[in-house]
């Protein structure tokens, strides 16, 4: 299969910064609510979970996922609900307490900026900005197609008093804005009591293995073949489901399906991620730092910069570079299509750069000493290797 290239307008339309993120500030149903009614809602890629038929998507082609943003001032709480796909909180600012249960009482973790934790799908769950200031969560969802959401019978409930109805398409219906009050053959059925108590119950110390914290992300600077390269240094570190790290070593905390897989990464100054093209569609958030990002091969390169806050998304099957050329060290999340283990492809530069510093890719997908292969793969890269001592 031939690469794809990326042209300079579709690279441009693939970047989405932070001034150009459009927010929905009545997206669900609770958002009139006393201590709800300062949220906001961002549908980066695809629409997500939103029940606004105003909502602005940046992005509306399918990845395979869905990501969004929840921003809150401090104080502000999202309410109990249930998702049918994985739901992913990657935390760029603000302190925040996760709580989860029938009536949100079985469990709470406190999570702040670099952590993420994943949500069971089919467990009410809910959040809020326990900090002093503006929070800003990234919300991964599993999924082209996420089915919506299901509430809590109490928030459908109150939001009724606020003029707020959710009809059974999970259509947002907003009565003091003029629209007419669905019949109540169209609006979405409550759960009921024994519904709610069939639910899975979670331990607070199973939710805990879900989260993974800042301090405790196991960089590898063997993740990547083309790390062992003067002057590149990339390092990834996994965090949920088979991504394309390189390291055998390396087990995700989180391993059941999300459609997703996710990895920070990080690259010194001056450092980069040479040349690869992956099968997958990948997306990069940056969250410290800034990154220049290269795509294509040869004269028709296309170059973009993608700032702290925004996001960038690579089509699948196309060739791309990470540099970074600040003064400190950028940090980034990498989301790529799938739960398989995804497979790189380095460009033929990066193959042979490697081969003469006496590493290569073993018949599993992982970095190795070149000495210690198949002849095979010696033999395609004899008239560059140095002699090695292993």
């Amino acid at each position: 299969m031939s690469a794809v290239e990326v042209s300079k307008e579709e690279s441009r339309n693939r970047l989405v910064r932070r001034q150009d993120m459009v927010a929905e500030r009545v997206a669900f149903i609770d958002c009139k609510m006393p201590g709800s009614h300062l949220k906001e809602n961002y549908s980066l890629i695809g629409p997500g979970v939103t029940q606004s038929k105003d909502q602005k998507v940046s992005l509306s082609e399918p990845h395979g996922f869905s990501l969004g943003v929840a921003a809150m001032p401090a104080g502000i709480t999202n309410n109990l609900h249930i998702h049918y796909t994985a739901e992913v909180f990657m935390i760029y600012k603000g302190k925040w307490v996760f709580r989860w249960g029938a009536d949100g009482k079985d469990g709470e973790v406190v999570c702040t900026a670099g952590d993420v934790v994943s949500i069971p799908t089919w467990i009410f769950r809910g959040f809020s900005n326990i900090g002093d200031d503006d929070g800003w969560i990234f919300t991964a969802l599993g999924g082209d197609d996420t089915g919506g959401i299901l509430w809590h019978p109490h928030i459908l409930e109150v939001a009724a008093q606020h003029g707020l109805y959710l009809t059974r398409d999970n259509l947002l219906v907003d009565t003091q804005q003029g629209q007419p009050k669905p019949a109540e053959s169209e609006l979405i059925e409550p759960m009921t009591r024994e519904q709610i108590d069939s639910l899975r119950k979670y331990t607070v110390e199973e939710m805990s293995q879900r989260v993974v914290r800042r301090d405790s992300r196991a960089f590898s600077g063997a993740a990547l073949l083309d790390s062992c390269i003067p002057g590149h240094g990339g390092e990834l570190a996994p965090v949920l489901g088979h991504g394309m790290t390189q390291d055998r070593e390396h087990v995700p905390q989180i391993t059941n399906p999300h459609g997703m897989s996710i990895e920070w990464g990080r690259i010194p100054a001056g450092g980069s991620i040479g040349k690869y093209l992956l099968r997958e569609k990948q997306v990069i958030i940056v969250f410290s730092g800034a990154v220049e990002i290269s795509q294509n091969q040869g004269e028709s390169e296309v170059i973009q910069t993608v700032n702290e806050q925004d996001l960038y998304s690579f089509p699948a099957d196309s060739w791309r570079s990470i540099r970074n050329t600040g003064s400190q060290a950028a940090e980034f999340i990498l989301m790529t299509a799938g739960d398989h283990k995804k497979r790189i492809q380095w460009s033929e530069e990066i193959l042979e750069e490697a081969a003469r510093l006496g590493f290569a890719i073993d018949p599993d997908g992982y970095v190795a000493p070149l000495a210690l292969l198949p002849q095979k793969v010696k033999d395609l890269y004899a008239s560059e290797v140095e002699p090695v001592r292993v």
